[in-house]
């Protein structure tokens, strides 16, 4: 890690472009714990999606605030820099609450909640966006009418929390929206609009839809949001044979990686359907927006659930990822006897299938995770340096499972080669150590940032920890956690 100064480049209007998984990130959407988790029930988190209940105080204020902190000094340091002392002891939080008189309110690291403040303060947005919200949540025409009368940040509130400011609950929270990868993805200069697996999000995607269609930010590229079409038939065909993966229509943004200029990878998992990643790819040819598509099939298990919990990107030439799904874990299943008397046309619960615009009749299969990933440093982006890999746990039982389990292989980029991720996963972190990564604790490096000891502009190899014992019950990780919209090309 290098000494230097913090930097506050302008950004072009309402620049909005991704092209890669490691480019200098410039400005991404996400959202803080809102009240609404803390009503999650025990009876109810796993209909809601998360694994058990958390202490809302302890994730914001000793977890997810330095990760808003941590975001904020590499994108826009003005917002933060000399702060730090006066944020920390502020009993309120009013700095990371939108619509509170301290909030930080940047145009780089945006809450969608404050997004969606700003577009009910337009009447006619309020007046349909409220009518979608208590058609699907089947409110009364009485409740109808007293949400159109509230002021319009408190009404973005209500409407992800699900509760009213005095406690009372009207709906169900968005424990999920914290993880806001999922509501969609930037794909170069286009958005791909969701469409959740899980009914519990029915209301996130809504509220996404009427943020990218409806804000000043995302206006210039209205014709450029992507949704994904139903089957036509959806309507006619039998409930059993909705659920099939070949015509049910259901993606999230944890499924989909823009690796490349000219290439996209889409996930086959538990919350993405082959339907819907064949109408992507189907769409995404058609406007010329890339070239290239790999489908990653993954197993659908509780486990994995998105491709980014199973690997993403560190640098253009480093990875991290699971063993087990690796070709590690393919060759150390060829070891075994039960191999051998396998039958030989069992489907392949992984597998890998790339396809060339003008060409998508004849993929090409790629055997194993490595390949492809090597291929994309090497080919798409040019890397000169090895391809490095570094696995979950380093790829030693139990630690492999275990530490995935808790997010090791689900970080983001805040620039090539410096990522932010979760304390606990000792071993994954020990093999980023052995690959000559620095690793560090947010508390620590925001205090040298704030004493100019280190500047974000000059880090490099570095692996960030933030405090996870409560966001890691949600099954998310720093890359679940943030929402790209601009990175440097």
């Amino acid at each position: 890690m290098r000494t230097g100064s913090t930097s506050g480049n302008a950004l072009p209007g309402n620049a909005i472009n991704v092209s890669s998984e490691t480019g200098t990130l410039k400005r991404l959407l996400i959202h803080s714990p809102d009240r609404g988790l803390g009503k999650v029930v025990p009876s109810k988190a796993q209909d809601w999606l998360f694994e058990d209940i958390v202490h809302l105080d302890t994730m914001r204020r000793g977890e997810y605030d330095y990760y808003v902190k941590l975001l904020l000094y590499f994108l826009d340091p003005d917002k933060i820099k000399g702060k730090l002392s006066q944020i920390d002891h502020d009993p309120t939080r009013s700095f990371f609450i939108p619509g509170s008189e301290e909030y930080y309110d940047s145009d780089r690291v945006v809450d969608i909640q404050k997004l969606l403040g700003q577009i009910l303060e337009n009447d006619d947005v309020r007046v349909k966006l409220t009518a979608a919200i208590c058609g699907i949540e089947r409110c009364s025409y009485r409740i109808q009418q007293e949400l159109n009368a509230y002021d319009p940040h408190e009404l973005a509130k209500i409407f992800i929390s699900g509760s009213y400011s005095d406690k009372r609950m009207l709906f169900a929270p968005l424990p999920n929206l914290i993880f806001m990868r999922d509501i969609g993805i930037v794909i170069n200069d286009h958005i791909l609009l969701n469409k959740p697996a899980k009914t519990a999000r029915t209301r996130e995607s809504i509220l996404a839809q009427f943020v990218f269609f409806y804000h000043p930010m995302f206006a210039h590229i209205r014709e450029n949001l992507i949704e994904i079409p139903e089957n036509e038939r959806h309507f006619l065909l039998p409930d059993d044979e909705k659920a099939s993966d070949y015509h049910r229509c259901t993606l999230e943004g944890g499924d989909v990686m823009m690796v490349a200029p000219n290439h996209l990878l889409i996930g086959c998992s538990e919350r993405t359907s082959i339907y819907a990643a064949q109408q992507v790819m189907k769409i995404l040819f058609d406007k010329n927006v890339v070239d290239k598509i790999t489908i990653i099939k993954i197993p659908k298990k509780r486990d994995y659930m998105h491709i980014d919990t199973i690997f993403t990107q560190v640098k253009k030439n480093v990875w991290v990822l699971l063993g087990s799904l690796a070709r590690l874990g393919d060759e150390a299943r060829k070891k075994d006897v039960l191999h051998f008397f396998a039958p030989a046309d069992t489907n392949k619960e992984f597998r890998i299938l790339q396809f060339v615009k003008g060409n998508q009749h004849q993929p090409r299969e790629i055997e194993n995770l490595e390949d492809l990933l090597a291929e994309i440093s090497e080919k798409d982006l040019g890397s000169k340096e090895p391809v490095r890999f570094i696995y979950s746990g380093d790829n030693e039982f139990p630690y492999g499972e275990r530490e995935q389990w808790t997010d090791s292989c689900n970080l983001l980029a805040l620039k090539d080669g410096v990522v932010v991720g979760y304390d606990r996963n000792d071993r994954t972190l020990e093999a980023f150590k052995k690959l000559g990564f620095s690793v560090i604790s947010v508390k620590e490096l925001l205090d040298k940032f704030e004493n100019d000891e280190l500047s974000p502009i000059t880090l490099t190899d570095t692996f960030i920890t933030l405090p996870s014992a409560e966001l890691s019950r949600a099954r998310g990780g720093s890359h679940c956690m943030s929402m790209p919209i601009l990175r440097e090309p």
